[in-house]
């Protein structure tokens, strides 16, 4: 006989549910800071979404803003799905873009046709290079892949740095940045059809990439051998293994994929926004926020692109919160709250295990007497 599902077994099995109503805490929460700064929330959160789907010119910009968090929340729950914690997609998305960037200024005399292409296989190659070192030395010698990922993330940073002090790719200007990349190697949409359509400057063509790679990505996880075998290991490497799985080599791909897109992802932003990249005071985040897009997303591909452009349009919205004098940290509020009420889904999950495996309770006999407990003489 089928029974109703509780209210802990109604969340446990809706992630969709459990995402929806996180956000709206995550508003809540929101609203709650700027009440406490005397900030008036209507005018805030109005002001907020009034930025970003006012007209087609705001809405492009969330778009643009949203491509790089796409490609790196697909890197990351790409590797999610496969049992890996990819916490450094923010080196390879550095290494990427600077890739990119180096194809970009010294073989800008191509055609676009060739030099945007090669640009984005530079970025993807070196992303994956960089995700399959990490691989290499936990495969190898058992090295933590978090805690290689997180040095690898600083290495990248700073070797950036030094490419862009190479006199060959330094700008020739007084901008501590590298040279403009050529506009051969631009990704921006024809001028004619930006102004006819009434879209921001930068529009370009990466949000049609990043389709491509949501699909590519869902294709090989639901739909191929691969992906099989990447999902087998990260449910239980052991049994992967005695089902002759080869755990190693899933490892490697699963990195040097999951790098590859978020190499791309640096590409995007550079030749459809940036142009050029500076020299480095701090690390920009795109990985970080790649993390946090994949979680919104619950690692679902088609999930991770809506969660992409939700965050795009947080973060290009949360600029003009300024104009009504709020701070542009409440969006980092809005969104780590969230972040929290989505990571401690695994309660719900934990409990629904805990009420399927406790041991049913005997009803007491007709008499009233508990069982095991002999009647009064």
């Amino acid at each position: 006989m089928d029974k109703k599902k509780t209210l802990l077994e109604f969340f446990a099995e809706n992630k969709f549910i459990h995402t929806i109503l996180s956000i709206v805490i995550g508003f809540l929460v929101g609203a709650v800071f700027l009440a406490v700064m005397g900030i008036s929330v209507s005018e805030a959160y109005g002001k907020l979404f009034q930025s970003v789907f006012s007209n087609v010119k705001s809405l492009s910009y969330c778009v643009v803003y949203a491509t790089p968090y796409i490609a790196t929340g697909l890197s990351v729950a790409f590797s999610f799905k496969t049992g890996v914690f990819n916490i450094g997609a923010e080196g390879q998305f550095v290494v990427g873009s600077m890739s990119a960037c180096v194809v970009g200024i010294l073989c800008g005399n191509l055609p676009s046709v060739v030099l945007i292409p090669l640009c984005l296989l530079a970025a993807a190659a070196a992303g994956a290079v960089w995700g399959m070192i990490v691989g290499f030395l936990k495969t190898k010698w058992g090295i933590n892949e978090v805690l290689s990922m997180i040095m690898f993330n600083w290495i990248a940073f700073y070797l950036s740095n030094y490419i862009a002090g190479i006199p060959a790719i330094h700008s020739d200007g007084t901008a501590e940045a590298t040279k403009n990349i050529a506009a051969n190697a631009r990704t921006l949409l024809p001028t004619e059809l930006i102004n006819s359509l009434g879209l921001c400057n930068t529009a370009n063509w990466g949000i049609f990439l990043a389709i491509v790679m949501t699909v590519l990505v869902y294709f090989i996880i639901e739909k191929t051998t691969l992906g099989y075998e990447l999902k087998a290991v990260g449910f239980n490497r052991s049994s992967a293994e005695y089902g002759g799985i080869n755990v190693n080599r899933s490892i490697l791909t699963a990195l040097a994929i999951s790098g590859a897109l978020a190499g791309l992802g640096g590409a995007l932003q550079l030749m459809g926004m940036g142009g050029r990249i500076s020299v480095f005071s701090s690390q920009e985040g795109f990985g970080f926020a790649g993390i946090v897009v994949a979680l919104i997303g619950v690692s679902n591909p088609l999930g991770v692109f809506i969660a992409g452009l939700f965050y795009g349009a947080l973060t290009y919205g949360g600029g003009k919160l300024t104009l009504v004098g709020a701070p542009t940290q409440v969006v980092d509020i809005i969104v780590g709250t969230v972040v929290f009420f989505i990571a401690i889904s695994c309660i719900f999950e934990y409990l629904k295990y805990l009420k399927r495996t406790k041991p049913p309770v005997a009803p007491p006999p007709e008499g009233g007497e508990e069982p095991g407990k002999e009647a009064d003489a």
